[in-house]
């Protein structure tokens, strides 16, 4: 849901989900932004069904292809992602360090949650690859991770902006939210942080609220 909170599109963008699972983050961007072109990308058959299920239960319109985001350009291609049609590109791609995180044996829960050296910077060149010039890449990732981030990211994007998200307020940030544009060039920004709880350990109610699906963070409004 912060995913969704942060992302930014208009009628009638194309927004394209990597990694959607059941499709939480593009329905709830879809909920929040009429008029979209919404696809949901997921390596996993039986989520994919699930995201295709909830889209049809909350009358929104999305194309769900069961797709490994880490493919070439060709088997995007065929699935009607050729380079340069996306407007909008959100993800959540599996941001567990495989050398301090136990896999699941379940081959298909370990894929979508542990990550190798290379993941991120193959989902981020994915999403290059799909988007137009000036399209916009919403991300969210490991805060310990900001520096694999901004590297991964040094190629084709720019006019980044962080958003530190804290679980509480006198302890580091856990994680970060990314808005980059493709080709932008102006300087990148770090936002006030959100806390997901205030200092007195009680849960935050603007944020209750947008994890409620009902407003937006900063990001979306760039």
């Amino acid at each position: 849901m912060l995913l969704a909170a942060a992302a930014s599109a208009r009628p009638g963008a194309r927004v394209v989900d990597f990694g959607a699972g059941v499709g939480a983050a593009g329905l709830a961007l879809a909920r929040r932004v009429d008029g979209i072109n919404l696809v949901l990308i997921e390596i996993d058959e039986t989520l994919a069904k699930l995201s295709r299920d909830n889209a049809a239960a909350n009358a929104i319109a999305a194309d769900a292809i069961v797709l490994d985001v880490e493919s070439g350009a060709d088997v995007f291609a065929a699935a009607g992602l050729v380079p340069d049609s996306a407007d909008v590109v959100l993800m959540n791609p599996p941001f567990n360090d495989s050398a301090r995180h136990r896999a699941s044996p379940d081959p298909a829960r370990a894929s979508a949650h542990v990550a190798d050296e290379n993941t991120l910077i193959r989902w981020i060149h994915a999403a290059r690859r799909v988007l137009k010039s000036s399209g916009v890449l919403t991300l969210i990732w490991r805060a310990d991770g900001i520096a694999d981030v901004l590297a991964a990211l040094d190629r084709g994007f720019g006019s980044l902006a962080i958003l530190p998200v804290h679980g509480e307020a006198s302890l580091p940030a856990i994680r970060i939210l990314v808005r980059a544009v493709k080709g932008g060039r102006a300087p990148t920004q770090i936002l006030p942080a959100l806390m997901l709880n205030d200092e007195s350990g009680l849960p935050n109610k603007e944020v209750s609220e947008v994890l409620a699906g009902n407003g937006a963070l900063p990001l979306a409004t760039l």
